[in-house]
């Protein structure tokens, strides 16, 4: 089975799976939260696991790739990585975001709980994700804004003399690792609120 069908056929069953889930434990006008909530894990997933390669994998091992296959790598492999990087990226902020809306605190979690009047007890969980969204939020923009620029002039996709792919190269890099950096912080504050506060 090629990977289209495997991924349309996993889509399906997905999909009724969600269904009964929404149905059976929550309510019908449900579907659309858990709809969300799995859209999110799932770009989520393919977003970081992507980030996880690039920086355990493809910016560690690339130094000892010989220079005559170095080129498919860069032509190949990495474009498409970060095709679906980026776009996993896009559709785990938005996803997140909608289901923020459709809970209802999306307004809580933007200000750490400060969109009425704080209560530790009761917006605390609120300020924890809220931190988490944030960083999500910072890491997006840093992967449309600085590694996916840089990228380009890295892999020959925008024009580029030497010296010019050199400092993207390193930017990118920076910007990368910037992201793992922020991720734990960011997973644990998701994982976190989902175990204990809701």
């Amino acid at each position: 089975m090629n990977l289209r069908n495997t991924i349309i056929l996993s889509l399906v069953l997905a999909a009724i799976m969600i269904f009964a889930f929404a149905t059976h434990t929550l309510s019908p006008d449900r579907v659309l939260e858990a709809g969300l909530r799995w859209a999110h894990v799932f770009f989520g997933i393919l977003w970081i696991g992507l980030l996880y390669y690039f920086n355990f994998v493809q910016i560690r091992k690339m130094p000892e790739i010989p220079a005559e296959l170095k080129p498919a790598v860069s032509k190949y492999i990495a474009p498409e990585a970060l095709f679906w990087f980026r776009w996993a990226a896009l559709f785990t902020v938005f996803a997140g975001v909608a289901l923020a809306i459709v809970r209802g605190y999306i307004a809580e979690v933007l200000t750490f709980g400060f969109a009425g009047r704080f209560d530790v007890q009761l917006d605390m969980g609120f300020a924890l994700l809220g931190m988490g969204v944030w960083l999500a939020i910072i890491m997006f923009l840093n992967v449309w804004g600085v590694i996916w620029p840089n990228q380009k002039l890295v892999l020959g996709i925008k024009p580029a003399d030497d010296a010019a792919k050199a400092k993207a190269a390193k930017t990118a890099t920076l910007a990368s690792r910037i992201n793992v950096l922020l991720s734990l912080p960011m997973l644990t504050s998701m994982t976190m609120y989902q175990t204990l506060f809701n």
